[in-house]
């Protein structure tokens, strides 16, 4: 592992710009295609996943990435148009920006299934997905945290996609009121428990060192737990004080993120009786 910002961090993948516009392999029956919305957040840009439907003749869409009428396109394009559903992991936009585009385009209706209801309200969810349901040969995994809503699909033959839930290149941030820091927990410790093979992350290169990375992050977020409660100092201290001493060095195009990923802290240390907010700010109860 590595050291970020002061707290130690998993071994984070990097790789190349990978191709755009094109299905790129990365397991039998599945191709990744990155979007073009890199950055800070995004990495090379959001994975649209297309996966082989069990009953052959046609594919799955996972995430149709950011309102990009390119990536819509060429998504198209690699799947002959022959999409029999689309699944969401979750409302971000940069998941789902291109949903209603892609359904405009197809000639056929094409169902939408996701968490319901969506913390994007732009998004109609067709068919409601809990967790244990199947669809398209996957089992859903409610993993909320990231986001209220968000879903993992996990194949029979140990693939996880794994939206942003856990992603191989950074950290996801988790940005109350839709994230939740307490729920971020358990759902990393469900997939630390879990004997999947590889993750297929929403941003980023596959992952094979599965559990041990899940539990990696889990040890990440508790150690900057810690790192939040002794920036307090036994003294009142504003959050964006909080977060400049719990992120030292941080590239400051991060700052807002980490600002949002400490107050989710807060509320979870808050709940638990060990911090409470006054009028100047946070402090240790």
């Amino acid at each position: 592992m590595v050291r970020r910002s002061g707290v130690t961090a998993p071994g984070f993948l990097t790789e190349p710009e990978p191709e755009r516009g094109v299905p790129l392999a990365v397991a039998p029956g599945v191709w990744r295609m990155v979007a073009g919305n890199p950055g800070p957040m995004t990495y090379h840009g959001t994975n649209t996943y297309l996966i082989e439907d069990p009953e052959g003749g046609a594919v799955t869409v996972l995430d149709p990435g950011p309102d990009d009428p390119l990536h819509v396109e060429a998504v198209i394009a690699a799947a002959h148009r022959q999409i029999r559903r689309i699944l969401l992991s979750h409302g971000h936009r940069d998941h789902t920006g291109a949903l209603a585009r892609l359904c405009a385009a197809m000639p056929v209706p094409v169902p939408v299934f996701g968490s319901s209801p969506s913390i994007n309200e732009d998004v109609v969810i067709d068919h409601a997905l809990a967790d244990g349901d199947t669809v398209g040969g996957l089992t859903v995994l409610h993993t909320p945290g990231h986001a209220a809503d968000h879903l993992c699909y996990a194949s029979a033959d140990g693939l996880l996609f794994t939206g942003d839930h856990v992603m191989s290149w950074s950290t996801s941030v988790v940005s109350p009121p839709h994230g939740d820091m307490a729920a971020y927990f358990a759902s990393l410790d469900r997939l630390a428990a879990r004997g999947d093979r590889c993750y297929l992350p929403g941003h980023g290169p596959p992952l094979v060192q599965t559990a041990g990375f899940a539990r990696a992050l889990l040890e990440h977020r508790r150690e900057r737990e810690k790192a939040v409660i002794a920036a307090l100092k036994n003294t009142p201290a504003a959050l964006a004080d909080i977060t400049v001493r719990a992120y030292p060095g941080l590239d400051p195009r991060l700052l807002a993120a980490a600002e949002r990923s400490v107050l989710a802290h807060l509320l979870k240390l808050a709940a638990e009786g060990r911090v409470r907010k006054v009028e100047k700010g946070w402090r240790t109860s």
